[in-house]
Order: C-alpha cells, then structure tokens, then sequence
C-alpha cells in the first residue's frame, strides 16, 4: 500500500529562532548606527571650526535666532558641522533659545561648544575709553566721535543740548566727567559713556569735598573742581599737585591773582596756536588770571581723583610762585618771593639757552 507524502511546515521552533536573528541583526545595525552618530557629534561639538581669522569676531543682533546665527558664521567662511548638529548642542548645553547679544571673539582652536557656552553666558568682547586727565570737553567729544565701536547719539548736539541729554541742563560740561577708562560693548553709545563718567565726577569730587581741609579757602564743590582742573593742567607729576595747589590756595588767602597760563589758554579757544603772547596777557577775557581776581567762571580741563584731593587739602608752605626747571622732568621749581622768583627765571632761560646751542 502506497503511505502518501505529508508536506513538512516549519515548526514554531525554528520561526522563533529567525525572528531573534532579525532583530539582533536590526539592533546591532542600529547600534552601530547610534555610535556613528555619536562619534559624529562628538567629534563635531569639540572640533575647532574651520576658517577662522585672527581678530574675528561674530556680533548677534536683538532677535537673531541659532539659525540666523549659522548663517552668518557661514557667510564668514567658519565651517562646522551641520544645522541640526548645532540644534542639538544648543540642547545639551541649555543654550537654545538663550544666546545673548552681543560680540564675541571667535578665536583659532575654537569648536562649537566654546562658542554655543560663551554666547549662553553672555561672554561679550569688553573694549575700553579712557578719558585722559587733562582733556578739554572739546577733547573728549572728538574721541568719542572717532570710536568706531560705540553707538553715536551725540552727534552734532551743542554741549548744553547734551547736558539736557544726560539730565544736568544748564550746568557747564568742563570737568564734569571723570578721567578713567570705562569698559563698554558693542551697541553700547557714546551717551552711556558720558553718563557714566559724569556720575564718577560726581562721586569723586563729593569724597574729595567731604575730605576737605578744615581751612580750605575754597567755597564749593564747584571752586574745588575749578582749582583741580588748573592744577591738572599745571603738571604731570603726581607728588607736585599737592605743592601747587598750596600755591594758588596761599594766592587765593592774600588775594594774589592766579596768573597761570593754562587759563589763559582755555579763553583763548581755537585762537590758541602754541604760543602765548603779550597781547594774549593783557586780553580781557573771564579766564584770564593775570586780569581777573579769584577763580575762573568754570573748570578749564577734567581733572583726575588726585588733582581734585590737591585741590582740597593742598601741601603747606610759604612758596607763592612755581615755575618749570626745564631740564624735560616736567618739575617745577618753587619760591617764596617774586625775587627767587627771578632768580628760577634766569636760571631756567640759561637751562634753554644752553640746549639750543647743544643743537
């Protein structure tokens, strides 16, 4: 008798075992997927970007978002990774959504989470003005005209227009903005700096006053800022302004007049060409102390921190006259009467004479 053929089907056994190949195959295929990508962004976020040049630097303005960013790192020629490998270092450092504005430096061997940190962090290029000691506000003006990085609000506004601006109207600007270098960033303007430097003056002569000598000649706040600044503009040499200032408070006291050129200068304007002359001497102007007695109407310079403690507790002494050595050391020599006065003079004009025939 003939056994018919029974038709052999797999077992459930064997279907089990290749299901389980499949996915092992899948999951080894998507692991090694994973440490691809992974190796990828590793090697991405601490990579240091291509095409970076020395001094560059990348400024995000109000409403940039990650993306206008890339842009512009891309139009600057930096490389590095794509956008959705930046997104999602933005992510893991918490930086999405809270760059801050402003410039950064971008420099060689940086990667794209040292920018990403810095510009979560907010850790802007500082650049600094310094208002030197000794400045005209005609001075000052013009160097915060020529600062290319700062915001110009200023422009061509009168100094009392300015002075409305910053919240002093009607008081003269002359002096009244510390010699220091305040730190600013980009987008940072010309209005802050004054500002800022108008409330240190403020601040300092405030202390200097409270220090005063108990019996200054001086009236005011404002005289004791007058005399700095004409003791700012007398000399460079720090251990001198204590001396000086002694000088012109002993002037003040006998009802000398001043007579010091600087003022003289300060009247004379855009007039002045390096050169005092007679004439100029003997011209009637509010800021000529061979002609007028007492202090000038206002200050002729800004004066620093130290002119303006000289000017409040001045060195003692007899000396009524000072007048330069001329040996290039910037000191001066002091005397007690207009007779060693002379005597300092033919001194120093035998100094100079001296020098020119050496030439």
């Amino acid at each position: 008798m003939t056994r018919s053929r029974r038709s052999r089907q797999p077992g459930p056994r064997r279907s089990r075992g290749i299901s389980k190949l499949f996915v092992l195959v899948v999951l080894l295929a998507l692991a090694g997927a994973a440490f691809w990508a992974w190796q990828r962004y590793a090697g991405f976020a601490d990579a240091p970007m291509a095409g970076i040049e020395q001094g560059e630097t990348l400024v995000v303005q109000p409403g940039d978002s990650l993306s206008k960013v890339l842009v512009r790192l891309r139009e600057a020629g930096i490389v590095a990774g794509h956008r959705v490998e930046w997104q999602a270092l933005a992510r893991e450092l918490g930086a999405a959504n809270k760059i801050q504005v402003g410039e950064y430096a971008l420099e060689a061997g940086m990667t794209p989470r040292d920018l990403l940190k810095a510009m979560r962090d907010g850790r802007v290029i500082s650049r600094g003005f310094m208002i030197v000691p000794g400045w005209t506000m005609r001075d000052l003006r013009a160097a915060l005209a020529r600062d290319t990085m700062l915001q110009h609000e200023t422009g061509d506004i009168t100094d009392a227009a300015l002075m409305v601006k910053l919240g002093h109207a009607g008081q003269h600007p002359e002096g009244r903005f510390l010699p220091e270098t305040y730190q600013f960033v980009r987008g940072d303007s010309d209005l802050d700096i004054l500002r800022r430097a108008h409330e240190a003056m403020t601040r300092a002569l405030d202390g200097a006053w409270e220090d005063r000598a108990k019996d200054t000649v001086l009236k005011s706040k404002d005289e004791a800022l007058i005399l700095a600044s004409i003791v700012e503009k007398e000399t460079g040499v720090a251990d001198e302004r204590p001396q000086i200032a002694g000088v012109f408070a002993r002037r003040l006291k006998l009802g000398m007049r001043l007579e010091t050129d600087p003022t003289v200068i300060y009247g004379m304007g855009s007039a002045y060409a390096g050169n005092i002359r007679k004439a100029d001497l003997q011209a009637a102007t509010p800021y000529n102390t061979y002609k007028i007695a007492g202090l000038p109407p206002t200050p002729i310079a800004m004066p620093g921190i130290d002119a303006l403690r000289a000017a409040t507790n001045p060195a003692g002494g007899e000396a009524l006259y000072f007048m330069a050595v001329g040996d290039g050391s910037g000191r001066h020599v002091f005397s007690k009467n207009y007779a060693e006065h002379q005597a300092a003079w033919r001194a120093y004009m035998a100094r100079y004479r001296a020098r020119n025939r050496a030439q």
